[in-house]
């Protein structure tokens, strides 16, 4: 279907064009051809890392805790359980210092208990040789 064009005369209708005008496909075809070349390499770049080399770190293991608790009339108690005397909470400690892998001690004494005898477990603990021992619960005898 071939439409010639001709000058228009007068009295004349004008005649239809039947050509495309593909100018601004091309230009938006080169413009995203562009784009695409632009863009590939950037999407293409390698990020190289150091990756570590050997075995995993170690598991953490949380330490046991053991808590003395002293109470206002000097009452002792391990981890909630009374210690009847001294000499059940001697045996006790000594017992936790022979172990592989000694329990961290947690000395809470009651707001009320007397010096003494929060002194005798601190000592008695430093004596079979706990390496780990605290007092804790301080914020009781802030004002």
């Amino acid at each position: 279907m071939a439409i010639t064009y001709h000058d228009p005369q007068p009295g004349d209708e004008p005649s239809v064009m039947a050509e495309m005008n593909i100018t601004p496909l091309i230009d938006v075809m080169l413009v995203l051809l562009v784009m695409l070349i632009i863009t590939i390499p950037i999407q293409l770049h390698a990020v190289n890392l150091e990756m570590p080399v050997g075995p995993p770190p170690p598991v953490i293991v949380e330490p046991v805790v053991v808590v003395i608790g002293i109470s206002a009339g000097d009452q002792l108690s391990w981890n909630g359980e009374p210690v009847p005397d001294q000499v059940t909470l001697l045996r006790r400690l000594q017992d936790a210092a022979n172990q592989v892998d000694p329990p961290e001690v947690h000395v809470q004494p009651d707001r009320m208990a007397r010096y003494d005898s929060v002194a005798a477990v601190l000592s008695t603990s430093q004596r079979v040789g706990l390496p780990k021992v605290g007092v804790v619960g301080l914020e009781q005898f802030a004002p």
